[in-house]
């Protein structure tokens, strides 16, 4: 009998494609013998579509909704019978939604990923079209069906759902719920289990991963740097990432491992948002500038070859020439590895939406062309000093751009967000651990020669997921 086809779009961040890969889990069963079901690459095909969302920020939003409804069209000309849309738009507009879409047969919401086996079971069409539950009801945990979709060798390891922040400008926490944190034991097993299916790289997120553990029962705590010690020596790993740490005191524990512990990758992901005490202020931050710079010099001090990456929102209500020349000057000053500019999003449910002084859309994208601008100068400048240096490269497959050129990342280069090294002067293949020595270097991008003779083993194939976004 042939097996029914189903096929995902992940929207947003990292943590919506961890969300999305249980779901896979889901359609297929834990080890992939989920009865009847197989992945599509092509849409066009499927049974069966689901669509997760983002919800953050109104671009978000919309791509959201663009998808919905190109996807929708697929009931009338495609295979499609069910369309399901999950994630952060539907847990935040669910009657909106549910009256202004009716192509969509069901509506998950951001906690509600392991529901999506109900309606894939369901052959009588009985299992209701609105399945948004409370966000704080769930916590991915190792035990949960997952596959990892894209490289093979690299996935996302999430260490907790929600955020306690108040941020102005954030509404996540109103639809992902407050911080839950998991237990390291639950965190150390999922690895584990990735470095079986061949995974070297784990790149650890949550919305503020700095607080990790914070809300856990005092004899369940673990500090971050502890739970980074236990993930780095899973057997198996080679690099370890820490994404999305909040700019405050860091651990004396998690600077040491970031300088010195062969499997913890000297990169840090730090969104710091803005860097004018008037606007930090606005934003609701909860610090000023200097600390900022405190945070900044003392990590470059305690690790030799630190990668920094950073995040900042331009046209905040109240952002003055000043305030954003004051963020210009800081950018310059700091010299950060990559540096990601945010469009100011005015959220009706966002504190920041009360606040007067807005200003205006021109405006704002001036800026964000402006700091991008300032920003590759940087960046540009970093790449070539590295013309002639040998890094490791993880190899991840084909050029998206270049099909004939295979490419893949040093340690400095995250996925998804950063730049590529692209590959000449050996045969590789997806899944290896390279040594390359860097002869071209453009803005982000860097060209490299293989110059190893004895790679380590290919692992197993790639899944394939259709993934698109980048918010935070």
């Amino acid at each position: 009998m042939a097996k029914k086809r189903i096929h995902f779009v992940s929207l947003g961040c990292p943590k919506n494609r961890v969300d999305t890969e249980v779901m896979v889990g889901v359609a297929l069963g834990a080890n992939g013998d989920r009865s009847g079901w197989e992945l599509t690459d092509d849409a066009g095909d499927a049974e069966v579509i689901v669509v997760n969302t983002c919800g953050f920020i109104g671009e978000a939003k919309k791509e959201s909704i663009d998808t919905i409804f190109e996807m929708a069209e697929l009931k009338k000309v495609g295979a499609c019978k069910k369309l399901v849309v999950t994630g952060c738009l539907s847990q935040r507009y669910p009657r909106e939604l549910s009256t202004q879409m009716p192509e969509v047969d069901h509506f998950l919401g951001s906690s509600d990923m392991l529901a999506l086996g109900r309606i894939l079971d369901d052959k009588k069409n009985t299992t209701p079209r609105m399945l948004v539950g409370n966000p704080a009801d769930w916590v991915i945990k190792a035990s949960d069906p997952r596959v990892v979709t894209g490289s093979s060798a690299s996935a996302y390891l999430k260490l907790a759902e929600g955020c306690n922040r108040s941020c102005a400008f954030c509404t996540i926490p109103q639809f992902r719920g407050k911080q839950r944190s998991r237990p390291a034991d639950d965190v150390v097993r999922e690895a584990e289990q990735l470095a079986s299916r061949g995974v070297l790289e784990v790149n650890l997120i949550s919305q503020d991963t700095i607080a990790y553990g914070r809300d856990l029962p005092k004899d369940r705590r673990a500090s971050l740097a502890e739970l980074v010690r236990r993930v780095a020596d899973v057997k198996g790993l080679e690099w370890v990432r820490v994404f999305y740490l909040y700019p405050e005191t860091i651990d004396e524990a998690l600077l040491d491992l970031l300088a010195n512990h062969p499997r913890v990758v000297p990169y840090v992901d730090m969104p710091l948002q803005h860097a004018s005490d008037a606007m930090l202020a606005r934003m609701k931050r909860g610090h000023g500038k200097d600390r900022q710079k405190r945070v900044v010099e003392r990590m470059r001090k305690a690790v030799p070859g630190l990668f920094f990456r950073t995040a900042f929102i331009v046209g905040h209500p109240g952002e003055t020439d000043a305030d954003f020349s004051e963020l210009v000057d800081f950018v310059e000053w700091a010299e950060f590895d990559n540096v990601g500019v945010f469009k100011y999003s005015d959220e009706e449910t966002a504190k920041s939406f009360e606040q007067d002084a807005k200003v205006k859309p021109l405006t704002i994208s001036n800026r964000w062309r402006k700091l991008m601008s300032v920003q590759r100068k940087i960046a540009r400048r970093k790449s070539r000093a590295l013309i002639g240096r040998e890094l490791d490269v993880l190899v991840e497959g084909p050029s998206e751009e270049h099909d004939l050129v295979m490419a893949g990342r040093h340690a400095g280069q995250a996925p998804d967000v950063d730049g590529q090294v692209y590959l000449g002067g050996g045969e590789v293949e997806r899944g290896q651990l390279r040594r390359v020595r860097i002869t071209q270097a453009a803005d982000y991008d860097l060209v490299g020669d293989v110059i190893d003779e004895a790679p380590r083993p290919a692992k197993k194939r790639k899944v394939s997921l259709k993934v698109l976004g980048a918010s935070t």
